[in-house]
């Protein structure tokens, strides 16, 4: 059988995103090839024509993941740091982002796997967070910063998710964001006192 051109490279985006969502919402190492392509509702031979191995799976995740997360920051349509940050907030920390890991963002759920993976996933994770954090940094106006808010809002998902309340949820998710905005002020208005 023959398939239009192109046709490869969007079962590999159909995979990416199927296997993605399964892992953010039960774990890489919890889940399985076969599991991974019976939810994506192809066989595990599919998965080898389009990945070497597990480990290449969990880079192209990784990769893909990061990469959207960099492209909606650099989307973001305010101009103002602090419009910036109160729209990134609202995107981010919020019960919907809580509530459904599959559908957010890859750091939260998959933080402490990347980090026992071997060390080409490792450096993928950082080079690819990099972009990501320079995007925030011309945003903000701070490296310094920059990294605390991923830091920040990757920690407080990671935390509220678990906690069983959602009242306690709130909490965390609703103090994180006025910590957040209160960093954004102090600093640009450091500078605007310089």
């Amino acid at each position: 059988m023959r398939y239009k051109p192109g046709h490869k490279e969007e079962k590999r985006k159909e995979l990416l995103k199927t296997s993605g969502s399964v892992v953010k919402k039960s774990g890489f190492a919890a889940t399985g090839v076969d599991g991974l392509m019976q939810a994506a509702g192809v066989t595990s031979g599919t998965f080898y024509s389009h990945f070497g191995s597990k480990t290449d799976l969990l880079k192209a995740l990784v990769e893909s993941e990061l990469q959207a997360s960099s492209e909606m920051w650099a989307g973001n349509p305010c101009g103002t740091a602090e419009e910036w940050i109160d729209f990134e907030l609202g995107r981010y920390l919020n019960m919907g982002h809580v509530r459904h890991p599959e559908a957010g963002c890859v750091l939260p759920s998959l933080a402490a796997e990347i980090a026992r993976a071997d060390l080409s996933v490792r450096e993928l994770c950082e080079q690819e967070l990099l972009k990501g954090q320079q995007i925030l940094a011309k945003r903000v106006g701070s490296d310094d910063l920059a990294w605390a808010l991923i830091c920040q809002l990757v920690g407080a998902i990671m935390m509220a998710r678990t906690m069983p309340s959602e009242a306690l949820q709130r909490t965390i998710l609703d103090a994180s964001k006025r910590f957040l905005k209160d960093a954004v002020s102090q600093l640009t208005a450091g500078k605007a006192d310089t």
